[in-house]
């Protein structure tokens, strides 16, 4: 099959440009109707992405395969920076295995190179680890907490069915000086609770679901200058293209819809959304053209 059969057609460019703070260049997807497709390449990738507007993305690893990738990618790619971690989901396998001691300190080893800006995706996931599981993915994310303290790196957090106990240990942890809620997954409270941490709140496709009125409340009481944009792709394709394969040149859909839910112009939306990356991963990278 055509490599271009499963995608999307781009839509507008954006009047400014953004930062994809969140995808997996490196994961496989699934073209239309569940035919297998390949990945697209880096290059197009990113071209596609700056065509419209999206010139600079986070290359985030979830395990120890995708964090070299990640920091390989980066090293490579100027408008790439690099995030690393076990995802924790692995946390629990890792240490039934006895693995998870040595993985975490060769993501901390990750973490010291310089393409690298972030600590992430690390957190709690209560859907698919159950209780057993909870004790190692609570070690983990303590563990990648400290490293993105010791080496000055932004968190990102992975949080689903787990608000409560995310809080409660970034709060028995320290919050670093840089926290981002990866593909915020609240309502308006706990918005108010992570904003009050000091933390930054990605949307991704999600909230242009039609289920999704919890996180457009959540977005409309989030601070303009606390507010990123994600794809988290290949996953959760914004409408009107849910179902199909996600990359980083489908988000100006989400960010329209996000600017009519904060009745605000698309220009200033992503002029705010490129400054508060540039805070929120340290400062500026370079961008594709």
């Amino acid at each position: 099959m055509n490599l271009t059969e499963g995608w999307p057609e781009a839509p507008e460019p954006l009047p400014s440009p953004v930062v994809d703070n969140h995808c997996h260049l490196d994961h496989p997807i699934r073209a239309a109707k569940g035919e297998s497709a390949s990945l697209i390449g880096v290059d197009e990738a990113l071209d596609r992405a700056a065509a419209v507007g999206v010139t600079r993305v986070v290359q985030v690893g979830c395990d120890l395969a995708g964090s070299r990738w990640a920091v390989e990618t980066a090293t490579a790619q100027p408008s790439v920076v690099a995030a690393v971690a076990l995802h924790p989901n692995e946390a629990p396998d890792l240490a039934v295995a006895g693995q998870l001691d040595d993985a975490l300190a060769e993501i901390d080893q990750l973490a010291a190179d310089p393409h690298v800006r972030a600590v992430g995706e690390t957190g709690l996931d209560y859907f698919r680890t159950g209780a057993e599981g909870h004790g190692a993915q609570h070690a983990s994310f303590r563990a990648h907490i400290a490293m993105a303290h010791r080496h000055d790196r932004t968190l990102v957090i992975h949080d689903r069915d787990a608000h409560d106990d995310v809080l409660r240990l970034l709060d028995e942890e320290g919050v670093p000086d840089r926290t981002v809620m990866h593909c915020f997954s609240g309502d308006a409270d706990f918005a108010r609770a992570c904003v009050e941490r000091g933390a930054f709140l990605s949307f991704a496709g999600t909230v242009t679901f039609k289920n999704a009125e919890n996180l457009r409340e959540a977005l409309a009481v989030t601070p303009m200058d606390r507010i990123l944009v994600e794809t988290d792709a290949p996953f959760l394709t914004p409408t009107p293209h849910r179902g199909r394969p996600n990359a980083s040149f489908l988000i100006p859909l989400t960010v329209r819809l996000m600017a009519g839910v904060l009745s605000v112009e698309v220009d200033e939306l992503c002029r705010a959304i490129a400054a508060n990356t540039d805070r929120a991963f340290g400062g500026p990278w370079e961008h594709r053209t």
